[in-house]
């Protein structure tokens, strides 16, 4: 290597559907993990709006909520002039890899997908081929760029294999031309779950609009919402994610506003007298760790030219890698060349 070369870092890939507001569980899950990894990574974020519409979207709504997810991720901290920001839809070379590999995908891998099943059971009106094709088409997002990790989370493990597969199984077939991607374990954790059902998953799409922390909620109902979450019976501030599950939920959004140990919150509130105080100081934590999340993202989605600016620009770069991937496969599967 030539020593003012620089060093090929690993590329890493990630997404966001524009289905919702984004939550406080999505910055302990994915988001702050996202702004960390810009250091170590060649790092692509994208607004996967291709993959939203398998469930019906209102067109006006779905454009709106696509640039308020690409000013969130900024908002978070994800930095445009380190990571590539850009929407699935502008870079067509996704769709036409998706193609190429959903002649290489045999049915009963599509079939087998736990996603699918359950996607099928709460959309019975509209289970339509994209449903049943979504998979393909996420890996065509990752293997497009190469990605050599890409941050999945349960939901998404089938999916990430299947993208293995077909990585595997283009390079037998053809020659060496994808990268096999490696599922990336975050190194910062923080389930958030419901805080009027604290055992199942706090979600953008429940109705109940006191069971999830928006990324855009004010500070008073940030507070109000913690106030009302439910908690177990006692009154000690003890983690214990089984038998405890309403208080264990607060102390996890308490360690992701704070950065305390859960030792030391249960220390610093020993011998409280109920809940109330804890509920307190974790409403005036969180409304404290959302509030510049919340400032920034008014600011950055208030100047929408500039939001173009920046979603051009990474679809530049982003089409950039694309091109060179897919001029790659189109001539390895025999398509005459342009």
């Amino acid at each position: 290597m030539n020593p003012t070369d620089t060093p090929r870092r690993n590329v890493i890939l990630s997404g966001m559907q524009p289905s919702g507001e984004l939550t406080i569980g999505h910055v302990a899950g994915a988001l702050r993990n996202w702004v960390a990894l810009q250091d170590e990574f060649d790092s692509l974020f994208c607004v996967v709006d291709l993959h939203a519409i398998t469930v019906r979207q209102e067109p006006a709504k779905l454009r709106r909520r696509s640039l308020d997810l690409a000013a969130m991720y900024q908002a978070a901290g994800v930095d445009a002039s380190r990571s590539v920001i850009f929407i699935q839809s502008h870079v067509p070379e996704h769709v036409q890899l998706s193609w190429v590999l959903t002649c290489l995908t045999g049915m009963g891998e599509c079939s087998r997908m736990t996603q699918f099943k359950e996607k099928s059971d709460r959309h019975s009106d509209n289970i339509n081929v994209g449903l049943f094709t979504y998979p393909i088409l996420m890996a065509a997002d990752i293997l497009l760029y190469n990605a050599d990790c890409v941050p999945v989370g349960e939901d998404q493990k089938q999916h990430l294999e299947l993208a293995r597969n077909l990585a595997e199984r283009f390079n037998h077939h053809y020659s060496p031309t994808f990268t096999v991607p490696e599922p990336y374990i975050p190194k910062l954790g923080g389930r958030i779950m419901s805080l009027q059902e604290p055992t199942k998953k706090m979600s953008k799409s429940d109705p109940n609009v006191k069971s999830w922390i928006g990324l855009t909620d004010s500070d008073d109902e940030i507070r109000s919402k913690i106030r009302r979450a439910v908690t177990d019976s006692g009154t000690d501030i003890r983690y214990d994610e089984l038998a405890r599950p309403g208080i264990s939920n607060l102390m996890v959004l308490y360690h992701v506003a704070t950065g305390k140990s859960f030792a030391d919150i249960e220390s610093e509130f020993a011998g409280s007298s109920g809940y109330a105080p804890f509920k307190e100081a974790v409403a005036d934590a969180v409304a404290e760790y959302v509030r510049p999340i919340r400032e920034r993202f008014v600011a950055i989605r208030a100047d929408e030219d500039a939001l173009g600016r920046t979603l051009r620009h990474g679809a530049e770069q982003a089409r950039e890698r694309a091109r060179k991937t897919l001029r790659k496969v189109y001539k390895k599967t025999g398509f005459v060349e342009l």
